[in-house]
């Protein structure tokens, strides 16, 4: 969408304890390269989104540092670790959510969110019917399709995905399609596909 690409989201993403703790001199490059990064750009106005882990550090950076911040897809305060709005509150000028309920959570901590919509129900309503799919695809147009969504870290897939496929046997009247990440390379998927028949991988049409 005309952004210039700094770093790859696949460089920051990383999950668990385990990984943190292995990767801890790459998380602080990574902090350090955001930090001259925004420095040396100058923002107006710096949007964060999502990634709380990550961002909401940044968040705190920022502020003290005088820029102001906007944050887009709030974390799931609502779910865990609700202490987080506190952060919030302190380092967040402007936060924007895609979920209707969050505007009163919010609330109960005398905080005033922006509730914009979720983009997903844009693209879909937008999206065009895709007479072709099937054969551009070589699925089997008789058979409805189960998609699997596994994620789009390497961790979530190898977690989840081998799981998700045990339940292909049980549906053999369907045809099961693979959501690629855009953010892996086909190659990663190959070897939880070998051996198996009725599953297809595509990437870039969820």
């Amino acid at each position: 969408q005309g952004a210039e690409l700094a770093k790859h989201i696949r460089d920051l993403a990383i999950m668990g304890i385990g990984q943190v703790l292995r990767r801890l001199p790459t998380i602080f490059r990574n902090f350090r390269f955001c930090h001259a990064d925004i420095e040396a750009y100058e923002p107006d106005v710096l949007i964060l989104i999502d990634y709380s882990g990550f961002n909401l550090r940044i968040a705190k950076w920022a502020k003290i540092k005088g820029y102001r911040v906007f944050y887009y897809i709030s974390p799931q305060v609502w779910a865990t670790r609700a202490g987080r709005v506190k952060k919030i509150k302190k380092y967040v000028d402007q936060l924007f959510s895609i979920l209707p309920f969050e505007k009163a959570f919010y609330k109960k901590y005398d905080y005033k969110i922006n509730y914009i919509g979720h983009p997903l129900l844009d693209v879909v309503a937008d999206h065009p019917v895709h007479t072709d799919f099937y054969s551009e695809n070589s699925l089997d147009p008789q058979k409805p399709i189960i998609a699997l969504l596994p994620g789009s870290r390497k961790q979530e897939v190898t977690a989840i995905l081998n799981v998700m496929l045990t339940m292909v046997p049980k549906f053999p009247d369907y045809q099961f399609v693979i959501g690629g990440a855009p953010t892996l390379a086909p190659e990663f998927y190959q070897p939880f596909l070998e051996g198996k028949k009725n599953i297809h991988l595509l990437h870039g049409q969820t």
